[in-house]
This record gives structure tokens, C-alpha cells and sequence, in this order.
């Protein structure tokens, strides 16, 4: 799937009516964890902490459109370590990889293809769009529809990805120096509808010379 076909913005409009999971990703009994249970992997002098089910900014329901991870890279290696969203990805039982999505892959505008931004499109609870002709009445329910919602019961999509949270809390782009650190999140294609079990895999790119040294993998249960 490419990441100019994911849709956001229509994932969040399912989600208004229930139609897309909440994802987590939560450790094998066999990974490796800090002392406070967060899995981790080290090879070359790099380590990465991973934490599949950090989210807790807005929107709170964001592992129903995307796969927030936050990670947490310590630079121990002597080398300039390159941080790039394209060096992380989620391999798949299915031997699908699954990419990071950079913001800008992220906005409606990007990622949405024909048409760029608009105003949101109204999504109706309770009741369907009135027909030309017809009417709904006020008195009673249609038992077919939520009973608790007025005739006229609707509401609107939430803002566009990605939100002012999810910058911030992204993972920056640059380059970690030796005995540096950095941590913020990165946000995947959604795993939840094709993979039971996925690993996080970041590649170890020295950010001077381009060359791959090493790979750092932490496998995941998907829960959603």
C-alpha cells in the first residue's frame, strides 16, 4: 500500500461510525523490557525503546487510523546516527512491511489525492440525510435508529492529521550525535485488519557516510 493511498481523514470518518479498531501493540513474553516493562533492543552501541500503547495526546482514539509508537534511541555507537522516518518500518507475519508515515504524508491534502482540503463533510447519527420530498417527524423514533438522537442528529469529521499533538510529539529528523539521546513517536500504516503479530525494525544508518551498520528488531503482539 502506498502512503499517498492512506486516507485519514476517511479513516476518521468510519470511525464516527464504528467501523475501524483501536491498536495496540503490546510485548512478547520473550522481549526483552526495561525495568519498567518497556521493550528494548541494543546492537553496535544503539538502543531502542519502544512503547506500542504511549499515545495520550488528540486525538485519544489515533490507533484507530494510524499505529503510534513511541521510541526512544540512545546513541552509544561513537558513530553520527541518522533518525528518519524511512528507516523505520513494521514487518508483518504476512512479510508485509508497513512504512512510517512522515507528517506530510500524514496531512488531508497529501494523502487524499484528487480534490486537497475542504470543508468537512457531515456525518449523520441517528438519522440518514433527509430525500427530497420526505421528512422526518418530531414525534416518536424509528426504531431502526438510535433512539437517544434527535431527527436531525448529526455531526462533523474531527480536524485533519495530522493535529497539533502529533507534531509535537513526533520523532524529529536529524542527527543524533554520539552519547545523545531522542525520543517521540512515529506513526505507521494500520496494522490492525491484516497482522496479528508484527516487528518493529529500525535501520542503523550512519548519518556521515549513508552506510547501513546494523538493525535493531522488537517484535509485537497487535492487539485492536
Amino acid at each position: 500500500m502506498s502512503p499517498r493511498a492512506f486516507r485519514p481523514v476517511l479513516a476518521t470518518a468510519l470511525l464516527a461510525v464504528g467501523c475501524v479498531s483501536t491498536t495496540t501493540l503490546q510485548p512478547l513474553a520473550s522481549t526483552p523490557t526495561t525495568p519498567a516493562g518497556t521493550p528494548l533492543a541494543q546492537e553496535h552501541g544503539v538502543r531502542l525503546v519502544a512503547n506500542g500503547a504511549a499515545w495520550k495526546g488528540y486525538p485519544s482514539y489515533l490507533g484507530r487510523i494510524v499505529t503510534p509508537v513511541e521510541v526512544r534511541l540512545e546513541n552509544q555507537s561513537g558513530r553520527p546516527l541518522r533518525i528518519d522516518p524511512a528507516d523505520f518500518t513494521l514487518v508483518g507475519t504476512s512479510r508485509f512491511e508497513y512504512a512510517a508515515l512522515t507528517l506530510p504524508q500524514l496531512s488531508q491534502e497529501n494523502v487524499s489525492g484528487v480534490g486537497g482540503s475542504g470543508p468537512a463533510e457531515p456525518i449523520y447519527v441517528g438519522r440518514p440525510p433527509i430525500w427530497p420530498g420526505f421528512s422526518w417527524g418530531w414525534g416518536g423514533f424509528d426504531p431502526f435508529y438510535d433512539p437517544f438522537y434527535g431527527p436531525y442528529a448529526y455531526g462533523y469529521a474531527p480536524e485533519p492529521l495530522p493535529t497539533e499533538d502529533m507534531v509535537k510529539a513526533a520523532l524529529p529528523q536529524g542527527t543524533l550525535q554520539p552519547g545523545g539521546a531522542v525520543t517521540g513517536f512515529l506513526y505507521f500504516q494500520n496494522v490492525s485488519e491484516r497482522e496479528g503479530q508484527v516487528t518493529l525494525r529500525a535501520r542503523l544508518v550512519d548519518a556521515r557516510t549513508g552506510e547501513q551498520f546494523g538493525t535493531l528488531d522488537i517484535p509485537f503482539e497487535v492487539r485492536g
